[in-house]
């Protein structure tokens, strides 16, 4: 299946439901299980240790700590039932490695299905890194105070 950039709509993959702006993890792997555990119970996924595995699995590969407090952790995995995006920002900042140095506390946690992994993923990961790229919708997304200012800042890039 070939996706076009212009169809591949967050709206499709995020949901207010896949969304914490008040995650009460302190540490990166309590981040993940947090965001994990919004996956499954929106059934995204059906094995919430076995996608814990595959994601850290894929951290020890590299870095997915980005710059000014933003990382993007992603699980390619037998477990997703549903290519999916969790969203969720912390209280504090957590130690994680980044890109800058710098501490974390806005997460973008893919679940993406074996079977997308060549394409969704790709694309998905590409219009992500877009967004992020901006200074302002950065800095938005630092200070919004709804999941909808969430999902209308993704789309309004889209």
């Amino acid at each position: 299946m070939v996706v076009n950039m212009e169809e591949l709509d967050f709206s499709k993959v995020v949901t207010e439901d896949l969304i914490q702006l008040d995650l009460q993890a302190t540490t990166k792997i309590e981040v993940i299980k947090e965001l994990t555990n919004l996956l499954f119970v929106n059934g995204c996924i059906d094995d919430e240790e076995g996608f814990i595995k595959d994601v850290m699995y894929r951290e020890s590969e590299g870095v997915t700590g980005l710059e000014k407090g933003i990382a993007i952790p992603h699980g390619k995995s037998d477990y997703v039932l549903k290519t999916s995006i969790a969203i969720g920002r912390t209280k504090q900042h957590v130690e994680w490695e980044s890109m800058d140095g710098s501490p974390i506390n806005i997460i973008i946690l893919f679940a993406v299905k074996n079977t997308d992994k060549t394409t969704t993923h790709i694309k998905l990961l590409q219009k992500i890194a877009v967004l992020l790229s901006d200074e302002e919708t950065i800095e938005q997304f630092q200070t919004l105070q709804t999941k909808k200012d969430f999902l209308n800042l993704l789309s309004k890039n889209n």
